[in-house]
């Protein structure tokens, strides 16, 4: 089985996020990037298979040289190889047409995608990506077991859960829940000394234009000063819900 893991370099939850060009670029000075948090479950699963069922595991990145220290450490992970799409991610739409090429010139049986990434949150790669290729698709999945050519797919829907059956090839959107947050990999001294001697390679983007374009960020409104309303004045707590909150 031939399993390709897409991975997004995002900022790590814990950076201080700042915009530049009056607020229309997303000023990276200073900001520690990391493996999307749903791709890193994914790309935990595709090890699984690897160490269990033989698998080769590769993984992909659209962006430019400086996501190299990103593909890495998947790498060191455990990855066999990786290819870097040397072009900047300029909308979901143009992320998944430039995976699409990949997946489709290497033949691979199954391709793990995070749901969403934590930096734009458009949950729309997996998808597009799978209608791009033509291939089987389950979203907002938490369990996958493969047997042959036969998968069963656990995934989360509102109010509960649901198992599917399908079949290879199969692209999934991953979350957290596919594996046990204990057994994501943590890379070790040999992961990344042999992370090191692991082919990577860079490819030239198809030539597509965005379909959507960023005008202005902005961060969201700090909170406001706290209310506190004495427990026997109803008549006021009624008077800032309606004419303040305006909730009731």
């Amino acid at each position: 089985m031939k399993i390709l893991v897409c991975i997004s370099n995002v900022p790590d939850t814990t950076s201080k996020i700042n915009f530049t060009e009056g607020d229309t670029k997303f000023d990276t000075n200073g900001v520690q990037f990391v493996i999307n948090p749903n791709d890193e479950f994914g790309l935990t699963r595709a090890i699984w298979f690897k160490e269990k069922q033989g698998a080769t595991v590769h993984v992909a990145n659209v962006g430019s040289a400086n996501t190299e220290p990103t593909i890495r450490k998947a790498l060191a992970i455990g990855a066999d190889e990786a290819i870097r799409i040397n072009t900047e991610p300029l909308d979901g739409f143009s992320v998944a047409q430039q995976l699409a090429e990949v997946v489709k010139n290497g033949a691979y049986d199954l391709v793990i995608a995070g749901r969403e990434s934590i930096d734009y949150n458009g949950g729309m790669v997996p998808g597009i990506l799978a209608c791009l290729t033509e291939m089987n698709f389950v979203n907002n999945c938490i369990g996958l077991e493969i047997e042959g050519t036969n998968a069963t797919a656990l995934r989360e829907i509102d109010g509960g859960k649901e198992k599917i059956a399908t079949s290879l090839p199969l692209v999934i959107g991953c979350q957290k829940g596919l594996v046990a947050e204990s057994d994501l990999k943590i890379p070790n001294m040999r992961g990344i000394m042999m992370a090191r001697q692991k082919k990577l390679n860079v490819i030239e983007p198809i030539a597509i234009e965005a379909s959507t374009q960023d005008v202005k960020f902005e961060k969201p409104a700090p909170k406001s000063a706290v209310k506190l309303v004495n427990a026997d004045n109803v008549d006021e707590l009624i008077n800032l819900l309606h004419n303040e909150a305006k909730v009731i």
